[in-house]
């Protein structure tokens, strides 16, 4: 028994040490020559045995699409008449190698390496490295399986770098992001030219965004701090106020600047004295959280403080995912809105230009997640009330009250059809009405009090979700704003008609109120369209670098999450081979590629 497994770590670590020169050194096995026979006719011929033989039932999984493996295997090798991509005239592997270090890389953009055949490249690697060093001919089979494997790993990777490993709309109906598609084979083509550079290729993949790859500097910096135990913890059995004196306060203060909130340099006296100095460090972090920045620390602050590393590593990759969600093309000039982040930016060229907070939709109605186009105003609007509104929260006040409808300016009409019959709400019996029957239709008039404010911004979409103006003024001043039912509720909504309306000269902002005052509904058509997107970020880097963080209002990084855990790519098809170790034995290494 002893030998056996002596043997066994043997193995083991020759392999381990025969991969070293592969990952370090020339790409070339220590004992190589290049006096042999090319064997390239050898391995195109077992190539394209694999490609013949493959089942077409077995695929490769990327983003809930078909994309690798069975359909894009064969176009790959087809148009190169099955010659091998990574293995050149001189067998070298330094191509092969270079991409299996690529792959190792995928945790920097919080991808897993083992999704993309990572364990069967560097064993399949080191069974190869161990024949050639030993002067034993290296089957053509295992030239083509490792071709194959590298192919299939570049392409699987390649999807999910350009548009994301998990398909956001398995996740909820609210979810409509199209990022656009990206041509593989075209890059596939770049990285295996005779002058290509994978690295490049790869890096060309990812979504073209500052933001993008900020957060990914971001990841790294948390990845160190995770061996080193994270960040400290700090008591929140008492709310922590500036002038208190506690020993509660000394792990505050040791807590923050760790993470960078204060600055370790400035000499401070008394460590457990809630200072001036302290509280601004604790704003700082609140801000930085999206808490209302109060410099006390309850429990939201202290449940912020107490998030673990680990937990912000995964929050991180988790919305590296959702800019691989993104459109390619935002446009050049849109509006963004996160969500999230109760927030709504104005992009010109690049730049934010108008910025305003806004209110979403509460967790039982969320807000959902799209593109779409801003193509008309509405000023002066009705509001015709959504029956979801009309049944679950105007109803039950009809019942207890039949004047609410007048006191809101809301009309009653007999049903949704055009030149529908106004209905007086006294002639009805709202008792006998319920979600399942209640055929009317309720209007509200143009008006100071009306929902949507004065102006109402559209965007045709399946969730007939549109921004708009409100007179709940006081609801911005909330640090959480999520209060809607579904709509956005814009603080600034001149502002922001000012933007979509840059090409549209002739609407000046006088005109504009003067159309206001008037109290006339009126429809203002843009010239131009604006793209308006709708995301939900809870992680992302400012303009200075600093990571934010945000509540998971939704649980959407929750069903993320669950999604990654539980979604695992399909392996290469058709590559089961069996090579021979040295003691004899045979090792199944169909059961690496699938990660058994």
């Amino acid at each position: 028994m002893g030998n056996a497994r002596l043997n066994r770590w043997s193995c083991c670590l020759v392999s381990l040490l025969l991969l070293a020169p592969l990952m370090f050194g020339s790409g070339r096995c220590a004992a190589e020559t290049n006096d042999a026979p090319t064997p390239i006719p050898e391995i195109q011929a077992a190539i394209l045995s694999r490609l013949e033989n493959h089942g077409d039932g077995d695929t490769v999984g990327c983003q809930g699409e078909i994309l690798c493996g069975t359909q894009l295997l064969p176009t790959a090798y087809d148009k190169r008449d099955d010659l091998p991509l990574w293995v050149d005239d001189g067998c070298s592997v330094e191509r092969a190698t270079h991409l299996f270090d690529l792959i190792g890389k995928a945790t920097e953009d919080g991808l897993n390496p083992a999704d993309y055949h990572h364990h069967a490249i560097q064993h399949l690697l080191a069974a190869i490295c161990e024949r050639r060093t030993t002067g034993i001919a290296v089957p053509p089979a295992w030239w083509a399986d490792l071709d194959l494997i590298l192919t299939d790993a570049f392409l699987l990777y390649g999807s999910h770098l350009s548009t994301g490993r998990v398909n956001p709309e398995t996740l909820g109906t609210d979810w409509k992001i199209h990022p656009g598609s990206v041509d593989l084979m075209a890059v596939l083509d770049s990285a295996t030219a005779p002058d290509g550079n994978i690295e490049t290729a790869m890096d060309a993949l990812r979504p073209p965004y500052d933001g993008y790859h900020s957060l990914r500097r971001a990841l790294a910096r948390l990845r160190v701090l995770a061996p080193a135990n994270g960040w400290s913890t700090v008591a929140g059995d008492k709310t922590l106020r500036p002038g208190d004196r506690a020993a509660a306060v000394t792990a505050l203060r040791h807590r923050l600047t760790e993470s960078g909130e204060l600055n370790p340099a400035r000499p401070v006296t008394d460590t457990a004295f809630f200072d001036s100095q302290l509280a601004a460090a604790v704003k700082r972090f609140q801000r930085r959280h999206g808490l209302e920045p109060d410099g006390i620390v309850g429990r939201k602050t202290v449940g912020m403080l107490n998030v673990s590393v680990e937990q912000r590593i995964r929050q991180v990759a988790l919305n590296l995912e959702r800019w691989r969600w993104r459109p390619r093309d935002l446009g050049n000039r849109y509006v963004m809105i996160n969500t999230a982040d109760f927030r709504l930016d104005a992009v010109e060229d690049g730049q934010v230009v108008v910025t305003m907070r806004v209110v979403v939709g509460r967790p039982a109605r969320r807000s959902p997640v799209f593109s779409a186009r801003i193509s008309y105003l509405v000023v002066n609007p009705y509001w015709n009330v959504p029956t979801t509104i009309a049944v679950e929260d105007i109803l039950p006040e009809l019942r207890k009250d039949i004047s609410y409808l007048s006191r809101h300016n809301i009309r009653v009409f007999e049903n949704w059809q055009s030149g529908a019959r106004e209905v007086d709400p006294a002639t009805v019996d709202w008792r006998a009405y319920h979600a399942n029957r209640f055929p009317f239709r309720l209007r509200q008039d143009p008006g100071t009090h009306n929902a949507l404010g004065r102006i109402k911004f559209m965007f045709p979409n399946p969730f007939a979700i549109y921004l708009h103006d409100t007179p709940h003024r006081s609801l911005f001043r909330r640090a959480q704003r999520d209060f809607s039912s579904g709509c956005i509720r814009v603080e600034a909504p001149m502002a922001l008609a000012h933007f979509v309306l840059a090409e549209n000269p002739t609407w000046t902002d006088d005109k504009l109120t003067e159309l206001i005052d008037s109290g006339e509904t009126r429809t203002i058509r843009l010239r131009h369209p604006v793209p308006v997107h709708l995301v939900y970020m809870t992680a992302w880097t400012d303009e200075t670098g600093s990571l934010q963080f945000r509540s998971d209002i939704y649980q959407r990084d929750r069903d993320l999450q669950k999604a990654f855990d539980r979604h695992h790519p399909k392996r290469s098809p058709g590559l089961a081979f069996m090579p021979d170790t040295p003691d004899g034995r045979t090792r199944d290494w169909k059961n690496k590629f699938d990660g058994n």
